[in-house]
């Protein structure tokens, strides 16, 4: 059973879909793939516990640079 049957921002319907959510950790940002019930009115995004806890420990391999396992993608630059 899901714990929303609706948003809880703006009470619109929820329907499960594929995401990419970006995270950051220290100087580095990881691109990852993930299911969530997203808001058909207002785009919110709803994760799953085990999915936020997958979140946290990819966070916390970003700020101490443990990257080796992960894939790069690219380069980023900053620009003034």
């Amino acid at each position: 059973m899901k714990p929303f049957d609706k948003c809880p921002v703006c009470g619109g319907e929820l329907v499960e879909k594929d995401v990419e959510k970006l995270l950051k950790g220290g100087i580095h940002t990881a691109v990852l793939k993930v299911r969530a019930d997203v808001c058909l009115r207002c785009g919110e995004r709803l994760y799953s516990v085990e999915t936020v806890r997958r979140f946290e420990q990819i966070r916390q391999k970003l700020e101490r640079q443990e990257v080796a396992e992960f894939q790069p993608l690219g380069q980023s630059f900053q620009v003034s």
